[in-house]
């Protein structure tokens, strides 16, 4: 088995490094933009005064880096040549972030807001696909080029993992569908002009049909945000929302009516071994970090390398790395095969979950070895370990719980999943 890189997808890197080299890094260095990367990160990303979503100063750099991209045919790599994109395999994606992750941060790829300069545009794909005529025309390039926001609503204050359980309703009234309930982690909305709420308007309760996607104006009367909540990760773009007999009409809703779990998770195992792939960079990058720091900090007369101590963790660390990252690219190819035969990638669900809950574990448990390394600076926030470590924290939880990775695992092994 040839397990070497496709050309074109190394080529693709090597174009991507000059291309960060020559257009993203200088802006990173000009104007002060260094404040958003160094120790002053938090505090310059984040807007105290309101409710601690990013600073404006922050998003426009955001925004300037992916115009660039887009201009150099990056930021749309993953989408469809019909919207721009080049059409970019599981692999390509995988391997991309990956190599993206590995660079450490900086404007190329800073991914607390998933921010990169190959673009996870998955708001664009989505009205791609289950978008009508009128929908697509109004959303699909607007979202991609930024001119429109949109937000994501599903999670509920006492439903989570649990979303087929969810309290918001949808019903009819007097021609139009009556929103009522709250949503909680309702990410970007800070900016959006429209929220992709999910509400139940039929079945019962733990049903999996019954749940339908409908596109909310933000400025709806009804639609409100109280406030925003403070991660441990900041700035934040996580809004607890209500709506409060919110009204939408008909051509609102997105996908078919009942029919809205499809549309929440049509690229559930695309985000997660994405996810995978960049906390295996990530990884890697600490890795690499520790291992040149513990060959030049001398103590007690020798250099920290030559300590046990201190090789036999970084060992480990990286021999995960080396198996993950294998089990990672053989899953996104068979993905691409699937999809290559019209087929799901429902099949081989229990790799990818294994691939995402080992990664984004791998990458946490690196993070923190680097602190560990090299001691009190590693602990500072003059050096990057404890952002990526509060950053990929968070994966551990959000769009599938290890928990829930494991339990498909668990059932594919025991034989409870048909």
């Amino acid at each position: 088995m040839d397990f070497s890189l496709p050309t074109h997808l190394t080529d693709l890197l090597d174009e991507l490094d000059r291309f960060i080299e020559a257009e993203i890094e200088p802006l990173q260095q000009q104007d002060d933009n260094m404040r958003f990367f160094d120790h002053r990160r938090e505090f310059a990303r984040t807007d105290v005064e309101a409710g601690g979503t990013p600073t404006r100063a922050w998003e426009e750099l955001l925004a300037e880096a992916r115009r660039r991209a887009d201009a150099r045919g990056f930021f749309r790599y993953s989408l469809p040549e019909e919207l721009g994109g080049r059409n970019g395999s599981n692999l390509d994606m995988a391997v991309i972030r990956e190599h993206l992750a590995h660079r450490g941060l900086g404007l190329h790829n800073d991914l607390q807001n998933e921010h990169s300069i190959v673009g996870n545009v998955v708001f664009g794909q989505l009205l791609h696909l289950f978008g009508t005529p009128e929908q697509k025309a109004e959303f699909v390039e607007p979202l991609i080029t930024g001119e429109r926001g949109l937000a994501f609503g599903l999670t509920e204050p006492d439903h989570g993992s649990d979303a087929t359980w969810m309290e918001t309703t949808a019903v009819r009234r007097d021609g139009d569908w009556v929103i009522d309930g709250r949503k909680r982690w309702n990410t970007g909305v800070h900016t959006a002009t429209h929220d992709v709420v999910f509400a139940r308007t039929s079945g019962q309760p733990g049903a999996a049909r019954g749940i339908t996607a409908f596109i909310v104006p933000t400025d709806s009367p009804g639609f409100s945000v109280p406030f925003y909540w403070w991660t441990l990760n900041m700035p934040t773009d996580h809004g607890e929302v209500e709506l409060d007999g919110v009204r939408v009409p008909d051509s609102a809703i997105l996908g078919a009516e009942g029919e809205g779990l499809a549309v929440a998770q049509t690229f559930v195992h695309e985000n997660r071994i994405r996810q995978a792939a960049s906390g295996v960079g990530a990884a890697q990058y600490c890795i690499d970090e520790s291992v040149r720091y513990a060959k030049q900090r001398v103590t007690f007369g020798k250099p920290l390398s030559e300590r046990q101590a201190i090789q036999f963790p970084l060992v480990e660390l990286h021999t995960e790395a080396e198996l993950l990252r294998t089990l990672i690219r053989r899953t996104a190819v068979e993905m691409d095969e699937l999809a290559a035969r019209g087929e799901s990638a429902v099949s081989i669900g229990h790799r990818v979950s294994m691939c995402n809950f080992r990664g984004n574990r791998l990458v946490c448990d690196a993070a923190d070895r680097a602190m560990q390394v090299h001691g009190g600076m590693g602990y500072s926030r003059h050096l990057p370990f404890e952002h990526i470590y509060r950053h990929h924290r968070r994966y551990r939880i959000t769009e599938g719980a290890e928990e829930i990775q494991m339990r498909r695992v668990a059932g594919q092994l025991f034989g409870f999943l048909r």
